[in-house]
């Protein structure tokens, strides 16, 4: 049986979170640094020739948000080009629910998720959860996923706080610069 493919998963980098045009949210915490880690994992993705999935979240037709609005572009900085790599629209947090993307995968001979982008502990973390229940190993990239402060805790806290609640049961957690596409 031939080795499964290791794929980079970009969640939700797009213009009106990242930039904090949908509902006034405030700019990511880290989001520049993180931006760069991001691009720098697209890059080595494709030097190994492994599969770049990005998923962009959208609202209903008349939102903010819907279907083709510039709130849902994927930021220009990632360079993701919609005839090379895997663009999907996603309505849920969790990236599997509603969408293809577990077929994707499989037909891409993905056995391993390298998980990064935004928001942490909405879309990020049950993306983490759900991917091992559908038979893929989930790698979380510590430093290439963030969110914004909420009233209750900081960013940098609940970063911190998925990276360990997440890190064993759900994924292997690694660093950007430790970050490869061989299996």
């Amino acid at each position: 049986m031939p080795t499964l493919a290791r794929a980079l998963l970009v969640i939700d980098m797009q213009e009106g979170l990242f930039n904090g045009a949908f509902h006034g949210n405030p700019a990511p915490f880290d989001g520049q640094r993180v931006l760069a880690n991001i691009t720098g994992l697209i890059a080595k993705a494709r030097q190994a020739r492994a599969p770049v999935f990005a998923a962009r979240h959208v609202g209903p037709p008349g939102s903010p948000i819907e279907p083709g609005s510039p709130l849902t572009q994927l930021l220009p900085a990632l360079a993701i080009d919609a005839d090379v790599d895997s663009v999907f629209d996603k309505r849920r947090p969790n990236c599997f629910t509603g969408t293809d993307l577990a077929q994707r995968l499989a037909r891409a001979n993905v056995g391993e998720i390298v998980i990064v982008g935004m928001k942490t502990e909405y879309c990020v973390d049950s993306t983490c959860r759900a991917a091992g229940d559908l038979g893929f190993k989930a790698l979380l990239v510590e430093d290439a996923h963030t969110t914004m402060d909420t009233p209750v805790l900081s960013a940098a806290s609940i970063i911190e706080h998925h990276n360990r609640t997440l890190s064993g049961p759900f994924v292997k957690l690694v660093r950007t610069a430790d970050c490869s596409f061989e299996c």
